[in-house]
């Protein structure tokens, strides 16, 4: 996989795929303790992920698109939120915004969910799955989910969440509104072909990236009437020479993104340029883009937040 030549002093910026095949090549190499023996294990207990409709109707949605390390960008987008003292009635996430949004739902303030992105370990969220087509299985990110959210069930959240997963059978996206929110994110993140789906009673579920990667629509479906979007897939625009190989797969996913973000009354992409890495200076990049990008919308995300 080709990559511009790296600035002395800089790591060299990889792909999502690249990202995920560094990520697999390493966790092959760990004990069989990191293994995940059963991963097309069928969760159906009383505290699986469902469907359910909302309590209330919300009034703002924060929507958080799917985007892989590109998603270290909803930190960022947050930490200027909340300094302008601004809150949602629901978040929707996929993928990486569903890691992000479901801990700052369950109450994880906006300094620690910094201090949890920066600290994150990559391997600390992928395991070998044991048997399965996929080389990974995301049941790191459930165990890692769950010990650090206040809250443990969807429903009992200070703030509405809905993850957002894709259903292997039909490619239907599903929004879980209750249950195991470890589970749920699991889920949302399973990215196709690298992660083992997770099996939720009965039916299998991947991450909603080639399905809805910016799931405005199931925010408006919710019962949203005002939606903030945050998009952290790659700026096309900004492709350097070397990625032209990723050009369809990027305007394919434009496509998707487009449709949704033209239902939110606002969305928000802010610039880090085009490759991404899994890197310490990478995720302060691109989290100081989220936070400067989103406060200069000060005005306009102020005024779509009266009620």
């Amino acid at each position: 996989m080709p990559w511009p030549p790296p600035k002395p002093g800089n790591k060299p910026m990889l792909s999502r795929r690249s990202c995920l095949h560094a990520a697999s090549a390493a966790v092959a190499a760990q004990a069989l303790s990191a293994c995940t023996l059963n991963p097309d294990k069928d969760h159906n207990g009383p505290d699986a992920p469902r469907a359910q409709p909302l309590r209330r109707r919300p009034g703002v949605a924060w929507v958080f698109s799917s985007g892989g390390p590109r998603g270290f960008v909803h930190v960022g987008v947050i930490k200027a939120l909340a300094e302008l003292g601004l809150k949602p009635d629901l978040i929707v996430g996929a993928s990486a915004g569903a890691m992000v949004g479901s801990l700052f739902a369950a109450g994880v303030s906006a300094a620690d969910l910094e201090a949890f992105a920066l600290d994150l370990q990559p391997l600390s969220v992928a395991r070998w799955a044991m048997g399965a087509q996929e080389r990974l299985s995301g049941e790191a990110v459930a165990d890692l989910v769950r010990s650090h959210s206040p809250v443990g069930l969807l429903e009992g959240m200070p703030c509405a969440m809905a993850c957002v997963a894709t259903r292997l059978r039909d490619g239907v996206p599903v929004a879980f509104t209750a249950g195991d929110v470890g589970l749920a994110v699991q889920a949302s993140a399973a990215i196709e072909g690298q992660f083992a789906p997770v099996r939720i009673r009965g039916e299998r579920y991947v991450d909603p990236d080639w399905s809805m990667p910016l799931p405005v629509r199931l925010a408006r479906t919710l019962g949203a009437q005002t939606v903030i979007a945050v998009d952290a897939t790659a700026h096309i625009d900004r492709a350097p020479e070397g990625a032209q190989r990723y050009r369809e797969s990027d305007l394919r996913k434009k496509a998707l993104v487009d449709t949704d973000g033209a239902l939110a009354n606002l969305v928000l992409k802010p610039d880090f340029g085009y490759w991404v890495n899994l890197s310490r200076d990478f995720r302060e990049r691109a989290i100081a883009a989220g936070y400067r990008d989103t406060l200069a919308q000060a005005a306009a995300l102020r005024a779509l937040h009266v009620v």
